[in-house]
């Protein structure tokens, strides 16, 4: 992936003059941005040799005007321009008017003593434009969009690298599990458990399962495991801690019925053939919670399913009509769940 492959570079100061990052992942647009700045330019120089601009605001004009001046004394420049619309296929309507043939001349031979940040946060970014096609040539295009399932685990790695441990593969499972896509989460927890194995030591599945922070959509997960199993008093338990967190039976409710959702679609589409790819497109979910679902689906047939689904909106329709009090109906739901997957259909 571009973006690993450039952080690498940056890290040991190895820089390319202009960069452009684009893509919805903030996280990973922010984390080379971040390397950008610490590694480019020294701390004591950053108030004259780092620029930050607003291209809704300031035209790219004058931008490049700053990227072709010396830095003051130090040995380069760090320009991020923020919001470069003219990239998107439809560009936004500014008060101010770009000429980007000042950007295409300057790529032509970018200033050896600059490097230019483009930060387009934008889902899409028209790659037919020639600016776009001279900034692959000069520099590098970064895309920074969801991470796949196997970039997660390399991004995981990574991230563990830096911090001097090792990570087991079923440990990245967990974090994953607990905190989805959320790449600053999973960041947070990771140096947290670096901090509690020390440098040169290893996080293990059974201390990622001791420490992880345990959010609601992963017990909703751990829900349906206890049901998939017919574990009655675990599904319990696992409610009655939420319930001490003060949790919500309603939006419990919710998060069980959006992961059976999603079991029951992916059932459905892997009998009629659909591989994973497909079915992340089709469904419009990362494709790790995709793979989670197709095992969980595995664990039951689609006339289950539809028991649960059924069983699922009566409960919500019961609580929400005030005919059953909340608590006691979400309990009654876990047992009705259990005993539907101990039926065989």
């Amino acid at each position: 992936m571009v973006y690993f492959d450039a952080l690498k570079e940056i890290k040991k100061k190895q820089f390319d003059p202009v960069y452009l990052l684009y893509g919805t992942e903030t996280y990973l647009i922010q984390d080379i941005q971040q390397a950008l700045v610490k590694n480019a330019v020294p701390d004591e120089e950053q108030d004259v040799n780092l620029s930050v601009y607003d291209l809704e605001e300031v035209p790219i004009q004058e931008v490049m005007m700053d990227a072709e001046t010396f830095p003051f004394l130090g040995e380069r420049k760090l320009l991020l321009c923020k919001n470069p619309s003219f990239l998107k296929a439809k560009p936004d309507k500014l008060q101010i008017e770009h000429d980007v043939s000042v950007l295409q001349r300057y790529l032509e031979q970018p200033a050896e003593y600059s490097i230019v940040v483009f930060i387009a946060p934008y889902e899409k970014i028209d790659e037919r434009k020639k600016i776009v096609k001279q900034m692959k040539k000069s520099g590098k295009v970064i895309p920074c969009q969801s991470l796949k399932e196997h970039e997660m685990a390399s991004w995981v790695q990574s991230l563990a690298k830096d911090l001097h441990i090792d990570i087991e593969s079923p440990a990245i499972d967990v974090f994953i599990q607990e905190n989805g896509t959320n790449l600053m989460s999973i960041q947070n927890e990771l140096e947290k458990m670096a901090l509690y194995v020390g440098e040169g030591g290893t996080i293990t599945k059974e201390v990622a399962d001791l420490l992880a922070a345990h959010n609601s959509q992963s017990s909703a997960l751990k829900l349906v495991d206890a049901v998939m199993n017919q574990n009655v008093e675990k599904a319990i338990l696992i409610y009655k801690d939420l319930e001490k967190q003060n949790e919500e039976p309603i939006a419990l409710l919710a998060l069980l019925a959006s992961q059976f959702r999603l079991i029951y679609q992916t059932k459905l589409l892997q009998q009629k053939g659909y591989t994973q790819n497909q079915m992340t497109q089709q469904i419009k979910a990362h494709p790790f919670a995709i793979k989670m679902a197709l095992g969980r689906a595995r664990g039951f047939n689609e006339q289950q399913l539809g028991t649960i689904m059924q069983l699922l909106t009566d409960t919500d329709a019961a609580m929400k009509q005030g005919r059953m009090e909340k608590n006691l109906a979400f309990e009654l739901l876990l047992y009705q769940l259990v005993h539907v997957k101990k039926k065989r259909a």
